[in-house]
């Protein structure tokens, strides 16, 4: 494959979903990662099809939370003090993205892409063999007090108006659903329509595996730079080796706008750095992912056991991981679920990218419209997989987008 149809640079499930899509328009492909694939964000992940969250983590309600939350060095949201200046102008950013007007556009858009993300999950299974690792557990979000359930109800009665179906409920009807919560929990919601993969590494494996098995090639090469040329583009890497491509996908996660920005565009990605536990299969009795959103993490079971993870630690891409993270949630899962055997855990660090309103950049480059950016997903880029391959294969055949991006543009900023 001298100069394929298409260099998808990065093998995470967003980039290896849009590689998978370009070669069912018949489209030679290639695809190049600096690690490999599911080496990142896509390997270490909660496993979930959030589907039913359109609500943009830039909000009024995050910005009441936030003081609070940043007090904490070891809670749901902090900023390292060595990294609180460099990354002020993506939080000045996130807070304008925090009005009113904004978070309605912004929910629109993310609807529309989770609804069509959605209409192509089980099809996209189907042809890549997968969807035996597809489950409809639900998920059950649970509050401390009536007042925080009552706080959450704006959220819901726009997801109502969506159509997504859930369920208010007590303790009593919590413990229907979940055994094992503690007593502090009084409240819940139940939302059935909650997808999950049964392992989110795994997931990604097999569909690099799939893509070879159709003809793709997977390179494993620290991409620098992307040139457009004339009649393609050229993807540039570590010492000096070039590969060349009619069209280039970029969709290196939290490494993106590093590249990008040989293309002269300063996109204000910013990495939310996750932290997580997973335990043995039998460490709890879980029956349905739990999100414990006052602490800002998941407990989540797997087909390879019980991940306790999530919290934002905006800390970019060189500081070192500060595990006392990990450690801190397991201990509140154990609070929280007092069944739940915390021994013999594996811990995992990794890189979540994210633009500050909440929102992907998908899109054609300014420099050249051979080149496509498809990153930017923040805690979503599994939910949104297989909707961003298809608006991305739209893109790569000159068809207009399934949905109208320009709210995604990578040039929105």
């Amino acid at each position: 494959m001298a100069h394929p149809d298409v260099i998808v640079v990065g093998a995470g499930v967003v980039g290896l979903s849009a590689a998978i899509a370009a070669q069912a328009r018949g489209m030679t492909v290639m695809v190049v990662d600096r690690e490999g694939p599911a080496a990142g964000a896509s390997a270490g992940n909660a496993g979930a099809f959030a589907f039913t969250d359109i609500l943009p983590l830039a909000s009024p309600g995050i910005l009441k939370k936030a003081p609070k939350w940043l007090l904490d060095p070891l809670g749901p949201l902090s900023v390292p003090p060595a990294y609180a200046f460099k990354i002020a102008p993506w939080m000045f950013r996130f807070w304008r993205a925090c009005s009113p007007e904004q978070v309605a556009r912004s929910t629109t858009v993310q609807t529309a892409l989770m609804d069509l993300s959605k209409a192509e999950l089980e099809p996209f299974l189907q042809r890549t063999g997968t969807f035996p690792m597809l489950r409809k557990d639900g998920n059950l979000q649970v509050y401390e007090s009536a007042a925080e359930l009552k706080a959450s109800l704006p959220g819901w009665k726009v997801r109502e108006a969506h159509g997504i179906e859930f369920d208010h409920m007590d303790a009593s009807g919590m413990a229907g659903i979940q055994p094992g919560l503690d007593a502090r929990f009084t409240h819940g919601t139940f939302t059935p329509g909650w997808y999950s993969i049964a392992d989110p590494k795994l997931y990604t494996l097999a569909l690099a595996d799939y893509f070879r098995s159709q003809g793709g090639i997977l390179e494993r090469t620290n991409v620098t730079a992307l040139r457009p040329v004339e009649g393609g583009v050229e993807v540039l890497s570590e010492g000096g080796e070039i590969r060349r491509g009619l069209q280039v996908v970029l969709s290196a996660g939290a490494f993106s706008h590093r590249i990008a920005r040989s293309l002269g565009e300063r996109i204000p990605l910013e990495t939310e750095r996750g932290y997580n536990t997973t335990l043995p299969a039998d460490a709890f009795d879980l029956r349905t992912q739990i999100t414990f959103g006052g602490h800002g993490f998941v407990v989540t079971r797997l087909s390879t056991g019980i991940r306790v993870g999530g919290a934002v630690e905006l800390g970019g891409l060189e500081l070192p991981p500060n595990f006392r993270r990990s450690e801190a949630m397991l201990k509140k899962a154990k609070d929280f679920l007092p069944g739940l055997k915390t021994q013999g855990g594996t811990q995992w660090f990794g890189f979540r990218p994210s633009l500050p309103d909440s929102l992907p950049a998908i899109g054609r480059a300014r420099a050249t419209p051979r080149v496509i950016h498809a990153f930017g997903h923040g805690h979503l880029g599994l939910t949104q997989s297989a909707g961003t391959a298809r608006l991305v294969a739209d893109l790569l055949t000159g068809k207009t987008p399934s949905i109208d991006i320009e709210s995604l543009s990578p040039q929105r900023f």
